[in-house]
């Protein structure tokens, strides 16, 4: 028998309906299933990294936490104690398991020399040699003592920096007290609503 889409959806509908006169709820297998998912699983509180609401969120891993084994994420979720989102996210926070788990998502520092037209991976201590040599290097060919005026000023107007919606208080304060040790000037951050 060739089953159609209309009969699938009659035969769905049936079968709903019978469930719920019969009071049939699901409620508890989700539950357990839920349970069973993250039965073994080590919490790890973070934050959403999309947006500048900064919600809260807890990260499932299955892994002892031994030296050589590789934690795998199996569930993520909001914190239902964050005090800004209370256990709810949007569909961008709801998907972050699966940005997480992506195969294409790049977890290693990677350059494109001048004229190059590849991306080649480098280690982080050469990606934080060459991001410190060229800031100083930028700093010393742009800074400016003066103005036209003839007054002081000690700015470096060719480097900016962005913050980021899930950076802490703390760190904010240590990047813009280092900025302004630099003489940056064009400092910005995009956590806002």
């Amino acid at each position: 028998m060739e089953a159609s889409r209309r009969d699938f959806l009659k035969l769905a509908s049936v079968g709903g309906a019978a469930a719920a006169i019969l009071g049939f709820d699901l409620q508890p297998a989700y539950a357990q299933l839920r349970a069973l998912k993250i039965a073994r699983a080590n919490e790890t509180r973070s934050t959403c990294p999309y947006c500048s609401v900064s919600c809260g969120v807890i990260i499932y891993t299955i892994g002892d936490r031994a030296k050589n084994v590789t934690p795998q994420v199996v569930h993520v979720e909001g914190d239902p104690d964050h005090p800004i989102n209370r256990g709810t996210l949007c569909p961008k926070g709801a998907s972050l398991e699966q940005d997480i788990l992506n195969q294409r998502r790049i977890v290693k520092p990677q350059v494109r020399r001048p004229a190059g037209t590849a991306w080649e991976d480098i280690s982080w201590d050469q990606a934080i040699a060459e991001i410190a040599e060229k800031v100083k290097k930028t700093r010393d060919d742009t800074f400016i003592e003066t103005d036209a005026a003839g007054h002081r000023v000690n700015r470096c107007e060719s480097i900016a920096f962005t913050g980021g919606c899930t950076d802490t208080n703390e760190f904010n304060y240590l990047v813009v007290k280092s900025m302004r040790a630099l003489g940056v000037v064009h400092l910005e951050n995009q956590a806002r609503t």
